[in-house]
């Protein structure tokens, strides 16, 4: 498999990562680059490494990780973008004492991560079947994936200077239709 595909690859499988980079861009109030880096280094990682996972366990469990893998990843991201709607929502009703400004924190990173690289997982899977490269492979999709991530923080921040209030919710509701996105993809394409 040429470089180029590759390449190719690590766009298509960063584009998840990439919009809920956006989103969490958005939902912080004080986006700084070290939070882009940081999103960028958890999700260029996991994107990394799930590959070469994939390309280990080979085709011995490819129909277990492909019967669940959307379900993982919906859940994972309709719990994160829910409790972004809700802390938006609690913000709304201001009440006293509510400290629900979006932090992000490593665990959410983590999850996120986890939710976004599961494609890479089976995409390793299929690597090890043409005897493509992995190691190779595996670093162009973590680069690729902490660019993109690192530009849709960016983005995201920009975006949340524009909608200001509704910022938090409008990334929560991005997180959910990410998750139904993949979803839907799964089970009827």
């Amino acid at each position: 498999m040429g470089i180029i595909t590759v390449f190719l690859i690590a766009i298509s499988l960063a584009m998840d990562a990439f919009a809920v980079s956006v989103s969490n861009g958005i939902a912080l109030k004080n986006f700084r680059i070290s939070d882009g880096m940081k999103m960028g280094v958890f999700f260029g990682l996991f994107q990394c490494v799930m590959p070469l996972v994939g390309w280990v366990l080979g085709n011995s469990v490819r129909v277990y990780i492909e019967a669940v893998d959307h379900w993982i990843a919906f859940i994972l991201l309709l719990l994160i973008g829910g409790n972004m709607v809700k802390e938006s929502l609690c913000k709304d009703n201001d009440e006293e004492g509510c400290n629900c400004d979006f932090i992000l924190t490593n665990k959410k990173l983590f999850l996120q991560a986890i939710a976004t690289s599961i494609d890479a997982l089976a995409v390793g899977i299929g690597f090890a079947m043409l005897k493509v490269d992995i190691i190779g492979a595996s670093i162009i999709i973590g680069l690729v994936c902490f660019a993109i991530s690192l530009a849709g923080g960016s983005l995201g921040k920009r975006l949340g200077e524009v909608f200001e209030e509704r910022a938090e919710f409008l990334g929560g509701m991005v997180l959910i239709a990410i998750g139904a996105k993949i979803l839907v993809e799964h089970l009827f394409f």
